[in-house]
């Protein structure tokens, strides 16, 4: 049984660093974020067209087992009251687990954003998503403009400056 979690994880790690390359190199043109409709940790329905034409959005993808989630979950924590300045909103995406444990973790970590749930992975399917952590940044039009797997300070910065 160990073999076969120590090969899960060899393929998913693999997976993660090729996903990181992919996902920058499918962005040579613009293309319409997939719509969706989520339940946050308070079973509120979160839509992403509810952002268009207002607002730039932050996708960001990862779960609680994921080491390298926790570190860009830090790192958005730290950035969320400035991104908030300048129009942009942070929705985080829990791919695939339980609400209890996302709810739990989001509490253990006092985390200041919104927090949805992916809970099928439809969601993660529609955007391609090869593995976490992964951000998509979606401008007030409603197209990807970024995707990668680190905080995405260039594309911030080329939404802040307009």
């Amino acid at each position: 049984m160990r073999n076969y979690l120590r090969i899960f994880m060899l393929l998913f790690f693999i997976s993660f660093g090729f996903s990181s390359y992919a996902a920058q190199d499918n962005l040579s043109s613009l293309k319409a974020a997939p719509a969706f409709q989520l339940n946050d940790l308070n079973d509120k329905i979160v839509s992403l067209s509810d952002y268009k034409g207002e607002k730039a959005v932050i996708l960001f993808f990862w779960t609680t087992w994921c080491p390298y989630c926790r570190e860009e979950l830090k790192v958005l924590n730290q950035e969320y009251s400035g991104l908030t300045k300048d129009s942009i909103e942070v929705l985080t995406i829990d791919v695939g687990e339980p609400k209890y444990k996302v709810d739990n973790y989001a509490k253990s970590y006092n985390l200041s954003f919104e927090v949805l749930l992916d809970l099928d992975s439809l969601v993660a399917r529609e955007y391609d998503l090869m593995g976490v952590p992964t951000y998509f940044v979606i401008n007030k039009s409603g197209e990807v403009v970024s995707a990668g797997n680190h905080f995405p300070k260039n594309a911030v910065k080329k939404l802040t400056d307009k």
